[in-house]
Order: structure tokens, then C-alpha cells, then sequence
């Protein structure tokens, strides 16, 4: 009898000490939390940000998802978790993961030159290997200039007059961030699956992580729930508030160049599908480890890139991103399970700034933080 009152005894300690414990973790939590959110108010008020959302992930979980500010601001529209922000040049490591799912389905190896799988290419570009494009280091023109497309063409005629141009450095031998890259990756999804880009994304990314209302546009697409993007750059104009007023900001993303900047979505979502990564419902574990693994150079050097991703740090622990348009960006520190993603409507805002400011609150939470 006694010894059965001392079982009980010790597991009421027990239990007891296992809710301590997790209350102080979800102490920590909302304490957390509580700084993130008044630091993106902060930058809001700082950087004249009128709309921002905001997730935060750790070890699976959704720790935060928060909208803040106005998502149009003349006429006084809130933001909600629901309302599409534009990723920009983010959306470059959904790419990376679709070219990573085709290499792990056998129907393209990365290390092959480009000219395996497209046809019509300049002799120059034909050993030019995927994984080249994926990490910038491809030294191709860009088909995208400060106007947009090279020249004012069209597609079509962009295409024929970036093929004309002459490479701008050897294959492998520097970082050289452009669009042609992924303009081409595009090309290569499309013909290894025989459906659009934006389709194969739908289907193998976007419903196995639950991104509902994730689609592909820019400011001149028809986008149902979209922020209105804006700037406070100087316009040229004789007006006295040039240099401080707020303004439309106008973008366009052509159609064969989806795979580099088209994405408009929602912290939740990215923050989801973050998660999916994490728990192998998009890739195996090896090909996410060579996905964030930074390109060789020529000379046996890093370069700035892994597969479609920035590697911002690779020791002592590991930082990926995604950054995009000067007011979109997420950042993924896989040694820690954490992730942070904040969506603005302000081109300038330059989110992946504040970042590593609001990682700090959640690096040392408990262990049952998050679980």
C-alpha cells in the first residue's frame, strides 16, 4: 500500500513538474512574441510601412501570425492574415524546390548543362550547368534592365535580344544575381512536366502545404485580396512634398519570369509551407541539406547562393533566406527550427533588416517552447 502511495506521490511531482514547465515555456512564448510584434510596430512607425504581416516558426509550430496597418491606404483597408503580399525575387526558392522535387523524380540532374533539356540556345549558353542557374553563377545578361525588360520588348523579342548578347562571364566563375536564370529554370519545369510553371508549383508545393490562397501576379493583374504597394521615393517632381510624400508603387513581373518574382501570398502561408520543408512533405532531407548548400565557384570558393536560395551564414550554425522587392523577406535558421517572415507593402522597407532582430527573441526558448 505504501509503496503504491509513493508511485502516485511521484507521479503527481512529475506531472506537476511537467506543467511548470510547459507554462514557463508558453510564458516565454507570449513574452516572445510581445517584443516581435512591438518591434515590427516600431519598424512600421520608423519606416513608414503601412501594412506588414508576420509569422514566426520554431521547432513546427506557429508560434505568431499577425497582420498590422492598412493593406490600401486611401482607402483606409486594413490588413488582414488573408491579404496577398507580393514576394518579389522570394519567390526564387519555391523554384529552388520544384527544381529540387524534379532532381529527386530523376527527371533532371542538376550538374547537367542546360542544353540537355532546351533547345534553341546561343552556343555559349549550352554548357551552362541547372545548378549554375539556380545559384547565379551562370554569368548570363540579364533580360531584365532598371526599365524592365531589356529594351522595352516584349517577351519575345526580350528573349531574342538577351540571347544575342554576349555571356558576361564565364560559367562558375562569379555571383551575378539576374532573371534570365530563372526565366530559363522555368522553361525547364515546363517541358520536364508538360504543364505550366505556376500549375506544377500549385500542385506539388502550394496544396501539400495547405497555401489556399497563394497565386502568381503583379500590380497589373486582377489579384482578389492583394496590398496596394507603395513607396516614398523621390519622384522628380517640382511638388514641395516631393522627397516625403507616399505614392503608388507600380511593379510588373512578365509571365515567363513568374518563377523569379510572381508569387503573391500571406506570412501564414510561406510560414506553412516552411513547415512542409521541415517535416519532408516537399523534399527528402538530403536534398534540402544540398538545396541550402552554397555553389562552388570555379576557384573552389562559396558562392552567395545554394538552389535558389541566398545563404546568409553557414557556420557556426546555418541561415537561409528568401528576400525580395526591398519589402519581403524570410529567413530560415534550420539548426535552431526557427523561421521568421515578414511581408510589407512598402518598397524600401527592406524587412530583411529588422529580421535577425526579432529571430533574437526566439533563439533561446525553452526546449518545450513551440512543441
Amino acid at each position: 500500500m505504501l509503496s503504491s502511495l509513493h508511485r502516485a506521490a511521484a507521479l503527481i511531482a512529475t506531472t506537476l513538474l511537467c506543467l511548470s514547465a510547459a507554462s514557463a515555456a508558453d510564458d516565454a512564448v507570449e513574452t516572445a512574441n510581445a517584443k516581435a510584434v512591438q518591434a515590427v510596430q516600431q519598424a512600421m512607425k520608423e519606416r513608414r510601412i503601412p501594412g506588414l504581416q508576420i509569422a514566426v516558426v520554431k521547432h513546427g509550430r506557429l508560434l505568431l501570425s499577425g497582420a498590422y496597418g492598412l493593406a490600401n491606404v486611401e482607402n483606409q483597408v486594413p490588413a488582414s492574415s488573408r491579404t496577398l503580399f507580393p514576394l518579389n525575387s522570394a519567390t526564387k526558392p519555391f523554384t529552388g524546390v520544384a527544381m529540387m522535387q524534379l532532381a529527386e523524380a530523376g527527371l533532371v540532374d542538376l550538374g547537367a548543362p542546360i542544353s540537355r533539356y532546351l533547345d534553341d540556345l546561343p552556343e555559349a549558353w549550352r554548357r551552362i550547368r541547372v545548378r549554375q542557374l539556380l545559384a547565379h553563377t551562370s554569368g548570363l545578361p540579364d533580360i531584365v534592365d532598371p526599365r524592365g525588360l531589356i529594351g522595352g520588348a516584349t517577351e519575345i523579342e526580350a528573349w531574342k535580344q538577351v540571347k544575342a548578347l554576349p555571356v558576361a562571364a564565364p560559367a562558375g566563375e562569379r555571383f551575378s544575381y539576374n532573371q534570365t536564370n530563372y526565366g530559363l529554370l522555368a522553361q525547364i519545369v515546363t517541358k520536364l512536366t508538360r504543364m505550366p510553371f505556376e500549375q506544377y508549383l500549385a500542385r506539388e508545393q502550394f496544396k501539400p502545404a495547405a497555401m489556399n490562397v497563394t497565386m502568381f501576379g503583379d500590380s497589373y493583374d486582377l489579384v482578389p485580396n492583394a496590398a496596394t504597394i507603395y513607396s516614398v521615393f523621390p519622384r522628380g517632381s517640382l511638388a514641395p512634398d516631393d522627397a516625403t510624400r507616399m505614392s503608388r508603387w507600380h511593379y510588373e513581373i512578365p509571365y515567363g519570369l513568374w518563377s523569379g518574382g510572381g508569387l503573391q501570398t500571406t506570412a501564414e502561408e510561406v510560414a506553412r509551407w516552411i513547415i512542409a520543408l521541415s517535416e519532408g512533405r516537399l523534399l527528402k532531407p538530403a536534398s534540402l541539406k544540398a538545396m541550402w548548400t552554397p555553389e562552388k565557384l570555379n576557384n573552389g570558393t562559396d558562392g552567395a547562393w545554394g538552389a535558389g536560395w541566398p545563404v546568409l551564414q553557414t557556420s557556426p550554425q546555418l541561415q537561409v533566406a528568401g528576400i525580395g522587392g526591398a519589402r519581403a523577406a524570410f529567413f530560415v535558421y534550420p539548426d535552431e527550427q526557427l523561421a521568421i517572415i515578414v511581408l510589407t507593402n512598402l518598397a524600401g522597407a527592406n524587412p530583411q533588416s529588422f529580421i535577425p532582430q526579432i529571430a533574437a527573441f526566439y533563439k533561446n526558448l525553452p526546449a518545450a517552447a513551440g512543441r
